[in-house]
């Protein structure tokens, strides 16, 4: 198949817009695409016009636009999963107190697709429409342990906490696997725990995963197992949930 080479390189540098923010001046795009910065300029100048891009009056580095947004919010209207899930994210917020989230595994990331705030004023909130790594995240991690063709070729670090070591990473996938669900623990963010479990299809594959975050002020490490609980009791409802709802459509 003929690809068009223009459109292509308008696509990649939406991805580096997605990948960068604090934005992107017009030198570092043509060093990425490999182009001189008059092409680069005029590319991304088209995504401006049309506001897939923004520009930054001061910086000048461009940023991804507002219609990026109106795309992201009409793909995840039509997520069976992001309607189910919203009574059992109620349910797990209410019970636990933190921020409830669930998400999708895409581009080889893990796309937040809905939540639940918590309502104390010192709390954790995962954008929705955001891109997570895999390896550093509770949600991203339950991607990794339930579908083994996953594993990440490079494990960036975000914290002290972060598993970098591949060795590492596998032994703690298999946790995952044998307790049923998985940790981040400041592995992400500093000061910040998570706990997810999967989401299961009527096929046993795993289609989602739903979990909590908080301040580890709060999911302390003698909580965690209570809070790790009630994720897998609620996250298999809505699993069950969706067995039945995926497999009548």
């Amino acid at each position: 198949m003929t690809e068009i080479q223009s459109l292509a390189r308008g696509l990649r540098i939406l991805e580096i817009l997605a990948e960068s923010p604090n934005g992107v001046s017009v030198t570092d795009l043509a060093a990425q695409l490999d182009l001189d910065k008059g092409s680069a300029s005029r590319l991304v100048s088209t995504l401006a016009n049309y506001a897939y891009a923004e520009k930054d009056a001061i910086s000048r580095r461009y940023f991804l636009g507002p219609q990026v947004v109106s795309l992201s919010r009409s793909l995840l209207s039509r997520l069976p999963l992001r309607e189910v899930a919203k009574p059992f994210l109620r349910e797990l917020m209410e019970k636990t107190g933190e921020c409830s989230h669930v998400g999708i595994l895409a581009q080889g990331r893990v796309l937040y697709i809905d939540q639940v705030e918590s309502p104390a004023s010192l709390r954790v909130n995962a954008e929705v429409g955001s891109l997570s790594p895999l390896h550093c995240t509770a949600l991203g991690k339950v991607f990794l342990a339930f579908d083994r063709g996953l594993l990440p070729q490079k494990l960036d670090r975000f914290t002290d906490n972060t598993l970098v070591n591949v060795e590492s990473l596998r032994k703690n996938l298999e946790k995952v696997r044998q307790q049923g669900y998985a940790v981040d623990d400041e592995e992400f963010d500093p000061g910040v725990r998570c706990v997810a479990a999967p989401i299961f299809d009527y096929r046993e594959k795993v289609i989602g995963s739903m979990g909590i975050s908080g301040p580890i002020t709060r999911m302390t490490s003698v909580k965690l197992p209570t809070y790790a609980e009630l994720v897998v009791k609620i996250s298999h409802n809505l699993s069950e949930k969706m067995r039945f709802t995926t497999n009548r459509s």
